[in-house]
């Protein structure tokens, strides 16, 4: 009887520690996520004279815009109407230059209610889908929210994050991340 107890004891052992195998080999081990940054010191804003080899240049009245939205959005970031923002890694802080664009985006968009802004949050590829996606939306949070402090109504401005998904380009050099880590400026009809 002991040694038919002892068996039944050991065979339950063995099917216990198979599924638990099987189990462990089905289920996808989670991706690290990387430490949220740290909490941006609180200080006054930081105001920034333009640079100086850099000038907006300022549509006139008679500019006759083109119905074509693409083509506007395409026109304004020539001339400089409107300016994408580059972030560092893993942060959404504005840097003085991102500031400096923004002012120049908050000029033009003062003078054109009739336009409103998306923005559009990037990451580069490292980092989680997930955790990109999130972090692509505290980017495009934070250019709405220095614009609403430049006088643009919050109304107008919509933010959408894309993370990851969209680089601007493809490759995956550190050159390449600093083009994607980036809030991405775009005009829409009302």
């Amino acid at each position: 009887m002991k040694q038919f107890r002892f068996s039944l004891v050991l065979v339950a052992l063995t099917i216990a520690l198979t599924l638990g195998a099987c189990r462990s080999r089905t289920q996808a081990t989670p991706e690290p996520v990387p430490p949220p940054p740290p909490p941006p010191e609180q200080s006054a804003p930081v105001v920034v004279e333009p640079p100086t080899d850099f000038v907006a240049q300022t549509p006139d009245e008679d500019v006759v815009f083109s119905a074509d939205i693409q083509e506007l959005n395409r026109v304004a970031q020539a001339r400089g109407w409107i300016r994408d923002v580059f972030f560092d890694f893993d942060s959404n802080v504005l840097g003085s230059e991102a500031q400096v664009a923004l002012q120049a985006s908050a000029v033009f968009l003062n003078e054109r209610p009739e336009l409103d802004l998306l923005i559009e949050g990037h990451c580069d590829e490292r980092g989680t889908q997930q955790y990109n996606l999130a972090l692509g939306d505290r980017r495009a949070n934070t250019v709405r929210e220095y614009l609403v402090t430049l006088g643009i109504a919050p109304s107008r401005v919509r933010t959408i994050s894309y993370g990851e998904e969209r680089p601007f380009d493809s490759g995956s050099s550190e050159q390449a991340w600093r083009q994607n880590r980036r809030g991405h400026l775009v005009l829409v009809r009302r």
